[in-house]
Formats: structure tokens, C-alpha cells, sequence
């Protein structure tokens, strides 16, 4: 489920946006990121509000495991401490004076051999310093569920068709984000209703299949003349989503990388009164790299 958003322009960086949503994370919950916000700041202030927080070292920080406490092989207990600039942290100073002076974090590294992965060898940093309660090989198999993450995104984006915004004013633009965002939610509740009537692994549910299924029942709910009849509408179509699941691929190689392949159309760069034809536009160099023209 998407349950909250923060807006920027292009300057900002994610991390300063993500300090607009902190409000979001509620005691008990598990902050999984990129090491784009693997940083003290973030990491602390979750601490402050009791949520933990699993995340890869960022590449700027030391990665030696020969100093802190050693918990176990590759794995140490480690003091960071508080950085002394805060112009630099792009966090309100109320929010800064709140953080400690110190805060110990466990850092592990462990080779994940699974297949569609850049990396065999993660270093991670996590707030959950019990090595019993939390074992390496189990939050390195957490950190590798991170993915998912950019999966669900390409849900939005490709198979919801989010990739195009098609307004021309930014209020008009920030309605139709939100309004993809409420279509993204219902199609994630019928999954999840349907995994949870017929006792299916939600994994295995189609997103895709889901956002077809439900774009062919809309037309006979909007013209079903009573609530029973809506009611039945809905029963099939979570009996069908459970009955349509895809098959079990463990470890499945999902490529960062455009499957269509681009028009060899020209850009549409001048006027169209003014723009001319390319001859033999299946051929326009625009698709094909200087150095592999000749």
C-alpha cells in the first residue's frame, strides 16, 4: 500500500523529502531504503521514535570491520558519532537538537549469491543490534526483498501507465498523481481481499491481471441496479484473481531495462508548420549510436 507522499522539484534530493514524511512511521515499524538514506540523521531519528531500520552502508562511509565489538563473523557493534555540521543535514534545527550525541548501530556484511543481482557482497546498517533476535543471514534476506520495492513502482508506473502525466499545469499534475495513487491502493485492497478469502500467497497475485480484471468488471458495477447484485459482481471477480495466479518464481532475474523497443520516428522538435520529414526515417541516426552507423 502507498500511504503517503512527499512533493519536491528536481534539486531536491529524496532524503530531505523523506524528513517531511517521518510523521508516517509509527513505533514498531521497519524502515527497509537504498543507501541513498543510509546517513546518522535518519537512522537516529527513527531510533527516537522506536523504529528500526535495516539499510545499505552508504559507499562514503568506512566499511572497516576490524574495529567496534564483534558480534560475529563480519558482523560488529559500532558507535557512530553525532556530525558536527548542521547547515549540511537539510533538517529543520528543532529536529537536529533532538538527535543524541551518539548512536550504536550493527554493521555486517554477507554475500548473497541469488541470480538478477548486481552485487554478492552487501555491507549492511541496521538499528537492531540483538545478533540472537536477528540473525546476519536473516536481515541480509530482508535487504534483499528491498527490490520489491522498485518492482511495486514499475506496477505504478508501467503497468498503470503513471510513466506519461498527461496535465499541463503542476495543480493539475498533482491531482492526477493522486489520483493514480487512489487507483494503486484499490487494485493493492482486491489483491489483498482476495488473498485473504481464498488463502493464497498475495506474491502471486497479477498486479497486471488485477488491473485488467478490474477495468472489465467496472462497466457492469456502474449498471448493476442493486447493492446484492454489486456484491455478487465483486465475489467473482476475487474468486477469478485467486484462480489466475502466476507461477512460483523464486529468485526470478527482473533486468533494470526497457522491454519495447523505441519508434524510429524523428522528434517532433519545431512547429509542425515548420518541421520537415526525414527521409527514410526507419533509418534516423537518433536509434542508432554514431559509432555503430557505419
Amino acid at each position: 500500500m502507498l500511504l503517503d507522499y512527499a512533493r519536491g522539484n528536481k534539486h531536491q534530493h529524496e532524503l530531505s523529502l523523506l524528513h517531511r514524511l517521518l510523521d508516517t512511521f509509527k513505533a514498531g515499524d521497519l524502515a527497509l531504503a537504498d543507501r541513498g538514506f543510509s546517513c546518522y540523521t535518519l537512522l537516529a531519528l527513527l531510533w527516537r521514535k522506536n523504529v528500526p531500520a535495516l539499510m545499505r552502508l552508504h559507499h562514503a562511509r568506512n566499511a572497516d570491520l576490524r574495529r567496534g565489538k564483534r558480534l560475529g563473523k563480519n558482523d560488529r557493534l559500532i558507535l557512530w558519532r553525532k556530525p558536527k555540521n548542521w547547515e549540511r543535514r537539510n533538517i529543520p534545527l528543532r529536529l537536529w537538537k533532538c538527535i543524541p550525541a551518539d548512536l550504536p548501530v550493527r554493521v555486517l556484511r554477507y554475500s548473497l549469491r541469488r541470480p538478477g543481482f548486481r552485487t554478492r557482497s552487501v555491507t549492511l546498517v541496521t538499528t537492531l543490534l540483538d545478533p540472537e533476535s536477528y540473525p546476519a543471514e536473516q536481515l541480509a534476506l530482508l535487504y534483499a526483498r528491498r527490490w520489491q520495492i522498485e518492482l511495486w513502482f514499475r506496477d505504478l508506473k508501467t503497468s498503470m501507465g503513471m510513466d506519461v502525466l498527461r496535465c499541463q499545469s503542476p495543480k493539475m499534475i498533482h491531482k492526477e498523481l493522486e489520483m493514480f495513487f487512489i487507483a494503486y491502493n484499490l487494485i493493492r485492497c482486491l489483491m489483498l481481499q482476495a488473498s485473504q478469502d481464498y488463502q493464497v500467497d498475495i506474491q502471486r497475485i497479477s498486479f497486471k491481471g488485477t488491473v485488467d480484471s478490474t477495468r472489465q468488471f467496472a462497466a457492469a458495477l456502474a449498471q448493476a441496479r442493486s447493492r446484492k447484485k454489486q456484491k455478487q459482481l465483486i465475489a467473482d471477480l476475487l474468486r477469478i484473481l485467486a484462480a489466475d495466479l502466476v507461477p512460483d518464481r523464486p529468485n526470478r532475474r527482473e533486468p533494470r531495462a526497457v522491454k519495447r523497443r523505441p519508434n524510429p520516428c524523428a522528434y517532433l522538435t519545431k512547429p509542425r508548420h515548420k518541421f520537415k520529414d526525414a527521409q527514410h526515417r526507419n533509418r534516423y541516426w537518433k536509434n542508432k549510436p554514431r559509432k555503430l552507423r557505419a
